[in-house]
């Protein structure tokens, strides 16, 4: 999926909910982000009623309950965010990104030897 729906941070939460356990049906989608949020029961269906509209989120009619399915793959969306902040900040330049957050202390060693691995795992895979 080449156009991927542009999404609001609040509807952002819905989908990670989504995500994570579809399918969902509209009252589990409702107790897990009440949890998490000080938002309405009402701002919830708001949100998940735009994802559809949005072409986001599918659902299908079970008795008396809506299910969600995500018609937008996680990684896919994450991959589409990711590039457009690299486009919008750094000018498409990775490099300049990672510089950016290691000379200011953005990764932990952690996050630095994770690079690394992935990194390495590219390089065997013989990517550019």
């Amino acid at each position: 999926m080449s156009d991927l729906p542009q999404i609001s941070e609040a509807e952002f939460e819905v989908m990670k909910i989504v995500w994570k356990h579809a399918p969902i049906n509209t009252n589990e989608i409702t107790d897990k982000l009440l949890q998490t949020t000080s938002w309405s029961p009402k701002t919830i269906q708001t949100l998940i009623k735009r994802l559809v509209t949005k072409g986001a989120l599918t659902y299908e009619k079970q008795s008396r309950v809506f299910v969600y399915t995500p018609a937008v793959k996680e990684s896919e969306y994450i991959g589409q965010e990711s590039n457009s902040f690299l486009k919008r900040y750094y000018d498409g330049d990775i490099s300049a990104m990672l510089s950016a957050y290691i000379e200011n202390d953005r990764l932990s060693e952690t996050e630095i030897e994770h690079l690394r691995f992935l990194l390495s795992q590219r390089r065997k895979k013989g990517g550019n």
